[in-house]
């Protein structure tokens, strides 16, 4: 009997501990909730599809209560009503617009309202009923409707203009079939066009060539001192890259696609430098600040480098030359020149026929060049 009495005291603290709780929450729920809400209706002049009891309600994007009952308007059923429990304090003027929003990726539907001007006046009750607001007429169309209506009229225009897009399709493949049977032909016009616009195919560079060194046995007799070789002097016309012709009345004239490896009066005074180098007399392209005794200067005047254009052609290099003194004084002077037929018109015939001229008219100067102190060192000691 004691063990019984003892449960029985023990089930009912517990069922009084579950009453006294169930009683506590009920009151902080009448309290703290629907004490500190307040009611708001909001009529809707068409369709809220997703909204449901217990949506949320927004106030400027915030959530400030709930949806507390959805019904139809009862008496006009065209539109219906929705009992909001807002948050108590919340700014509800005349003014607030009142919508339907889309929330979450599933567009679960929500009120939402948009504060008004601070100045306009509170939502009161009238006639002895809720605050209501009138929601705008689009507030309840959904994205599915406006879809739905938007493709309605698509098809609309579609089925108006049918035949107009028939004939248009009917174009166009009558179009793709002409470029597809005139490909070759467009193909050429914009390579064309491309070319004009400057953007056609890299152009192959043109060949180049280079005067051969001439190989010439060293003087009997080395000149002391060194030879400065200074730059060749040169018509306007002679200042090029260029293959030329010369004409019998004397017009020269580029020809062929090939260059050689520098401008002619350059490669002329390079050549000279190294042919005088290898038959051991010393030469030099800088003049040194202070001329030695010994030391001498080559001055040179290119006067032709071309073919002519004769019955015979006929290569011809001529160049005249000035040996000067360490003080500037002409010691000698000459005309060289190097002759040489051209079996053909090609630029390989004309350069073979250049580098045998070129090698005469430089061997006749190292000798020259060689000779030149010995007939000094004779004039100077004759009576």
């Amino acid at each position: 009997m004691e063990t019984n009495a003892r449960y029985l005291t023990i089930g009912g603290f517990v069922a009084a501990v579950i009453v006294a709780c169930i009683g506590f929450v009920f009151w902080l729920n009448r309290a703290g909730v629907l004490s500190q809400s307040e009611t708001v209706q909001v009529r809707f002049g068409n369709q809220i599809s997703g909204l449901q009891p217990g949506a949320a309600v927004l106030f400027d994007g915030m959530r400030i209560g709930s949806v507390s009952a959805l019904e139809v308007d009862p008496h006009d059923p065209r539109h219906v009503v929705a009992t909001l429990a807002l948050a108590a304090g919340t700014p509800v003027r005349q003014d607030t617009k009142a919508g339907i929003a889309s929330q979450g990726l599933m567009g679960t539907g929500a009120v939402s309202l948009t504060g008004g001007d601070p100045s306009a006046l509170p939502l009161e009750p009238q006639g002895g009923h809720m605050p209501m607001l009138i929601a705008d007429t689009a507030a309840g169309r959904s994205l599915t409707q406006s879809a739905q209506e938007t493709l309605s009229r698509v098809d609309a225009i579609l089925g108006d203009n049918s035949e107009a897009l028939k004939a248009t399709l009917d174009n166009l493949k009558v179009f793709s079939g002409a470029l597809a049977k005139n490909a070759g032909r467009l193909d050429a016009v914009m390579t064309g066009l491309a070319q004009m616009a400057g953007a056609g195919p890299a152009k192959i560079p043109p060949p180049i060539y280079d005067l051969a060194v001439p190989q010439l046995p060293g003087p009997s007799a080395i000149p002391a001192g060194q030879i400065v070789i200074g730059t060749p002097t040169a018509v306007v016309a002679l200042q090029t890259q260029r293959l030329l012709t010369r004409s019998p009345d004397g017009q020269l004239t580029p020809i062929g696609t090939m260059q050689w490896s520098d401008a002619l009066p350059s490669l002329l005074q390079q050549k000279i430098a190294e042919s005088l180098d290898d038959a051991k007399i010393v030469t030099t392209l800088v003049a040194p600040t202070e001329f030695g005794k010994e030391d001498r200067q080559l001055q040179l005047d290119l006067r032709r480098f071309d073919i002519s254009t004769d019955p015979d052609r006929m290569a011809d290099v001529t160049f005249s030359a000035k040996l000067l003194s360490a003080s500037g004084h002409v010691l000698a002077m000459r005309l060289f020149e190097g002759r040489e037929p051209s079996s053909a018109s090609d630029d390989l015939a004309s350069v073979k026929a250049l580098n045998v001229a070129f090698r005469a008219a430089v061997g006749d100067l190292s000798t020259w060049v060689a000779l030149q102190p010995d007939q000094n060192a004779k004039a100077s000691s004759d009576p």
